[in-house]
């Protein structure tokens, strides 16, 4: 009889509780809508994910709490249970996806927030070697007594968790000498770290692209070393890594430069893995103005052509020694491809190498290193080498055929588009006045749900936010 009765009071606990919950869904959901406030969705693929009811109970909870506010506190008091308002701590639920993540990820060192303090001194100003729109890297002595660069994600970085992700899983598992190393990383909290080796002569941008910069070390020898070693790096991404990756930000200062300026491609946030049997995938456009490629930035339709187009540019760069947009010069200098293809109409392209070297070059080896990145950066992407004959042709393996260079895909053509797309009844003089200096400006457009896809199918997708980088 006892036990009957037991049974009988469970079984009438259990359906007031479900009742109860019914109603303070009901309610909630009503108190809601009324106060415009947002609700979490549940469907009925996710009926039985507890994260999900989680967040009903929460707001069940709320509602309670609110509207029970006026009642006799020894109400409040008996059931307690009912009327504490819980937050869901959303850094630790972020720790605890990285880290599902990062599980599956091997050869991965997990480093703790209070090592990477200790190794940078607290994250002292004097161990700063870097800062851009990610954040800001630090030099650090590991415990291991291994130099590294510690690079710190910011609360407002433009690299998500997704990016994050991305570059780990990319870079953990690849290897080759002009390639950066991974160490490992750090997910505690909101903080988001990651270890490299230490480089010593920091990037290329800063090294021969900086308006203060010392050149002397940048030898005509020394740079022709840089263009075939980034060669090389992409040839390995593009062709021998399986998938094959796309860099997407190929530019020079996400080329470092080690203590004999061998030079090492880093930051892959925003890479992408390249299936062999798609044509392209369609992406939202992200990367670098001028260094993206036309039929990228326009469509957002991504191949590994689009990386060939940036080391094309970024060829130009090492030889002539400055930036590829440069809005402080005349109009017609600004732009350092569309002055490349001028000389080499003209067949002055010699006049294009860096003074700073005083004469001291192969002048035919720096024609012909020119006429590579104007091959490279030709307007159709079908005409753009692939990344080990690029390699070929540096090395000299492979001749060139001046009657084959086409017109490069210019940055003024792009820019002219996205002001008749944008002012349609407006005429094209004002494409002088949009020549701001758009070195290291990167560029995204929309969210990055991609789609891959082996048909032809192009899609509108010019870039529309522009921020600088550091």
């Amino acid at each position: 009889m006892a036990a009957t009765s037991l049974w009988m009071f469970a079984g009438m606990a259990a359906t007031s509780l479900v009742m109860f919950a019914n109603m303070t869904t009901f309610l909630s959901v009503m108190f809601a809508e009324k106060h415009h406030l947002e609700i979490p969705h549940i469907s009925d693929k996710e009926m039985y994910n507890s994260s999900k009811w989680y967040g009903i109970i929460e707001w069940s909870s709320f509602f309670v709490q609110r509207v029970t506010s006026l009642l006799n506190p020894t109400v409040m008091t008996c059931f307690p249970f009912l009327f504490r308002r819980r937050r869901l701590n959303s850094k630790t639920q972020f720790s605890s996806d990285i880290d599902d993540e990062l599980s599956g990820i091997h050869n991965l060192n997990i480093f703790t927030y209070k090592e990477l303090r200790a190794a940078t001194n607290d994250f002292s100003q004097s161990n700063k070697i870097g800062v851009g729109g990610f954040g800001a890297v630090y030099k650090g002595k590991l415990k291991s007594g291994h130099m590294a660069a510690i690079k710190v994600l910011s609360a407002e970085s433009k690299q998500g968790a997704q990016e994050f992700l991305t570059e780990i899983r990319l870079i953990s598992e690849i290897n080759h000498e002009n390639l950066v190393k991974l160490y490992g990383c750090c997910v505690e909290g909101d903080h988001r770290i990651l270890v490299y080796n230490y480089l010593e002569n920091n990037s290329l941008a800063k090294m021969l692209l900086d308006e203060w910069a010392d050149k002397s070390q940048f030898d005509w020898r020394t740079r022709v070393k840089i263009c075939i070693g980034v060669a090389r790096g992409l040839a390995y991404l593009h062709e021998e890594v399986r998938p094959h990756i796309v860099h997407r930000d190929i530019k020079a200062s996400n080329i470092l430069l080690d203590k004999d300026l061998t030079p090492k491609i880093s930051d892959f946030g925003l890479a992408k893995l390249f299936p062999e049997d798609k044509t392209h995938i369609s992406t939202r456009v992200a990367g670098t103005i001028g260094y993206l490629a036309p039929e990228y930035a326009v469509r957002g339709q991504l191949t590994r052509k689009a990386d060939i187009y940036g080391f094309g540019v970024l060829l130009i760069e090492i030889v002539s020694g400055r930036c590829n947009t440069d809005s402080r010069l005349p109009i017609d200098e600004q732009y350092l491809l569309e002055k490349t293809w001028q000389l080499f109409k003209e067949r002055e392209l010699v006049g294009l190498v860096d003074t700073s070297l005083n004469g001291d070059f192969d002048a035919e080896q720096a024609c012909r290193v020119l006429k590579i990145a104007l091959i490279c950066t030709q307007d159709s992407p079908k005409l753009r080498p692939a990344m080990s004959n690029v390699v070929k042709m540096l090395t000299g393996e492979i001749d060139i055929d001046d009657d084959t260079i086409t017109k490069p895909g210019l940055i003024t053509d792009f820019m002219e588009l996205k002001i008749r797309s944008n002012n349609p009844a407006k005429p094209d003089n004002n494409r002088s006045s949009s020549g701001n200096n758009l070195c290291n400006s990167q560029v995204s457009s929309g969210s990055d749900n991609s789609s891959t896809t082996t048909s032809s199918t192009t899609r509108s997708s010019v870039a529309s936010g522009v921020s600088t980088l550091g």
